[in-house]
């Protein structure tokens, strides 16, 4: 039996991989929040893979406070670069793979073509740069790894976008959405089940691999999508990033090419709407 161990198992993406478990009887998972192991701890994370021997690490632990992070870079960086260095460390010493969880905020977004994996980093943010320099810490203690970054993650678990939307559409008759930051939305079950895919295929394909749905949109777009897909009546006004102001610089552009993915791994990707159509219908 294949033995899997799911840092992070709190956040989206591992209650995605929760749920998926349940269809997935010959692979044995662990799953850990950060209260069970708290990765930015070197002796924790080596004690907990010397109680198991796992053929899988899967990482979704990470610091995603995007806005936060600027002003408590100390701790993005704990869980985001040392974390992740002691899990690459671990799964070295125990023969484990690691797959890692990275993000579309590793580029500045001044592209304006889909970024393949060899394209340039420049990260904007304290985020995007810790999560940079996690891969970095990977790629430096590993050779063999999947790293998969991905965007815009929803889903009916947690804290997101589209969940957001349902809740204010709820209290307001109006709201203004950006419209000239331009990404992929990426529902969070989709990406789990490529984490699965890469599991049961054993692949030896390792390296850094793009992951979002298929479909480029504004925040303006995915949010008129929600509400269109619930029949929701609310007044939407498409405003610019400047009459919007964060702590965090966000990429206007982080649209990402997801040709080697799909040739390496042989995945198929649906199409943005058609996900988030299967996302609000297992919330209502």
């Amino acid at each position: 039996m294949t033995t899997i161990l799911v840092t992070g198992a709190s956040g989206q993406l591992g209650q995605c991989l929760q749920a998926l478990s349940l269809s997935e009887p010959a692979i044995k998972f662990t799953f850990a929040n950060s209260k069970e192991l708290d990765i930015t701890k070197k002796e924790s994370v080596t004690s907990f893979f010397k109680k198991t021997n796992f053929d899988f690490c899967v990482n979704c632990a990470a610091y995603t406070a995007v806005d936060k992070a600027e002003s408590d870079e100390d701790s993005a960086q704990k869980v985001n670069v040392l974390g992740s260095k002691y899990l690459a460390e671990a799964c070295l010493n125990t023969s484990a793979k690691l797959i890692h969880i990275s993000t579309d905020f590793v580029f500045d977004g001044m592209s304006n073509v889909p970024y393949t994996e060899e394209c340039e980093t420049n990260p904007l943010s304290v985020y995007g740069k810790t999560k940079l320099e996690g891969e970095i810490a990977i790629t430096s203690v590993l050779k063999e790894y999947f790293i998969l970054r991905t965007s815009w993650l929803y889903s009916e678990y947690g804290n997101n976008f589209m969940k957001t939307m349902l809740r204010l559409s709820t209290e307001r008759s109006e709201l203004g959405i950006i419209s000239d930051q331009i990404g992929s939305p990426t529902y969070a079950k989709d990406l789990a089940r490529v984490v699965v895919h890469i599991i049961k295929s054993n692949s030896n394909e390792f390296g850094v691999y793009h992951y979002s749905n298929e479909g480029v949109a504004s925040w303006y777009d995915f949010a008129k999508a929600i509400f269109d897909i619930t029949n929701t009546k609310i007044v939407t006004n498409a405003i610019p990033t400047s009459a919007y102001p964060t702590p965090a610089t966000r990429p206007r552009f982080s649209v990402m090419d997801k040709t080697k993915l799909k040739r390496n791994l042989e995945i198929e990707i649906p199409y943005w709407r058609d996900s988030l159509k299967e996302a609000i219908s297992l919330i209502k």
